[in-house]
């Protein structure tokens, strides 16, 4: 079965108005042969590329439209520890690997950090995020998190706010409490997307843009084929996520698609930051359903959230969000919006990223919902490894069994957004 795609531009984001470098690379034409073909380049495709090219594989990175194209390109810039469902799998696996589950919640705050030094990648790169708390079960969550900070003896630097902190530091009385990890941060991530794939390419990853892959012909070696082109490997990964439509047999309603949008304001006054946000931090509140901001290297706040699982784009996204925007700062009220911009990220029911391999060659990872900064880059990684031939911690992710809800990806949203109708509601109490 083919997967049916529509070449295209980026959106009219903050982030592709303000990109360093406009992308243009080659289609794919005629046949090609390599150790490694990865479909998609987005984070996950482009750092597992990156990862294989420093480990001396050959790689092709074949992408339906432009490098950073989906999520990696549109989301809220926030560099977050962790990977959603790690717990899950140590139930399943025992607190025997629970040390080691710590430090790869990490390890994609490492491998952003180092790439951005030794690639000189310049993407905006901030320490500091802040998680808010809006009411004391959330309090209590947060006091939680720092006594396994100090269990763990974080070598990094962090905080935990009492209100009075949090309400003067954020310029706003909707918080009660907070915790700041200077480990965790902020990037323009269309920027750093771009950065890495600019290093893949110099290390030898052929890579092509628009050349959407219509199929792929499973094999000792599989071929990958798009309309004018085909990559022979040995192994293929296919890195899609909310966009990805191929080997449906396999991977149909495993990840559904979720809509997330920002608004981006007018650079504000440096009176305005000293107000609202004086340290420069990411934000993100602990709802279910979030809040998330930050300011641009440019001082613009830059606020997302109302994650909608219904498969519907809202009318005006600044309709949407800038109520939101306005309940934290009213002060806020009289500033224009010059962006606004939304896209889907990957979510799987039980939100333990979607790892395997199919036919023993080729391998797939995605749904992050919503943590994809970091966790992509940490499965781009694990990916990597597989390849080469350590299996352990992919295997991890990739034992772990997921529900498939039946019938339509309609069917199927509408579902979760009846479950997420629960969550609101709990956000509400």
């Amino acid at each position: 079965m083919k997967a049916i795609h529509q070449k295209q531009e980026h959106t009219k984001s903050y982030y592709a108005a303000t990109v360093n470098e406009v992308t243009n690379y080659p289609m794919l034409e005629g046949s090609l042969s390599v150790d490694v073909c990865v479909v998609g380049a987005g984070f996950t495709g482009v750092a597992t590329a990156l990862t294989l090219a420093e480990r001396g594989f050959s790689v092709a990175l074949v992408e339906a439209n432009r490098v950073g194209w989906g999520a990696s390109g549109r989301n809220g810039g926030q560099l977050i520890n962790g990977i959603s469902g790690l717990s899950k799998i140590q139930k399943k696996y025992g607190d025997g690997i629970a040390d080691m589950l710590w430090d790869l919640r990490w390890r994609g705050n490492d491998i952003i950090h180092e790439r951005v030094a030794k690639y000189g990648i310049d993407c905006d790169l901030k320490k500091g995020f802040i998680e808010t708390a809006l009411k004391p079960r959330q309090v209590a969550d947060l006091e939680d998190y720092a006594a396994e900070m100090e269990k763990h003896r974080h070598p990094h630097p962090w905080e935990l706010w009492d209100k009075e902190k949090t309400q003067q530091l954020l310029g706003t009385d909707a918080y009660i409490g907070g915790f700041v990890s200077y480990r965790d941060g902020h990037l323009h991530p269309l920027n750093l997307c771009i950065g890495e794939a600019r290093a893949a390419s110099g290390l030898g990853v052929q890579i092509f843009e628009q050349s959407p892959v219509t199929g792929i012909e499973h094999g000792p070696r599989p071929r990958v084929r798009t309309a004018s082109g085909q990559v022979e490997a040995d192994s293929v990964v296919l890195a899609g996520n909310a966009y990805h439509l191929l080997e449906p047999r396999h991977l149909s309603n495993l990840t559904f698609p979720a809509g997330s949008y920002i608004i981006g304001t007018e650079p504000l006054s440096d009176e305005m930051v000293a107000e609202i946000n004086p340290l420069d931090l990411a934000v993100c509140d602990l709802n279910e359903v979030v809040d998330y901001y930050r300011l641009s290297a440019d001082k613009r706040m830059l606020y997302g959230g109302r994650c909608n699982y219904s498969g519907r784009e809202p009318t005006s996204i600044k309709a949407a969000i800038l109520p939101r925007m306005l309940q934290i700062y009213p002060q806020l009220k009289d500033v224009r919006i010059d962006f606004e911009w939304g896209g889907m990220i990957g979510i799987v029911l039980n939100r333990i990223p979607a790892l395997g391999r199919i036919n023993g060659n080729v391998y797939y990872c995605q749904g992050y919902s919503g943590h994809g900064v970091n966790a992509t880059h940490i499965m781009g990684e694990l990916t990597a490894d597989a390849i080469g031939g350590t299996m352990e911690k992919f295997d991890l992710f990739a034992n772990m069994k997921h529900f498939r809800i039946p019938g339509s990806q309609w069917m199927g949203n509408q579902i979760i957004a009846l479950g997420m109708l629960y969550f609101r509601l709990k956000d509400m109490l």
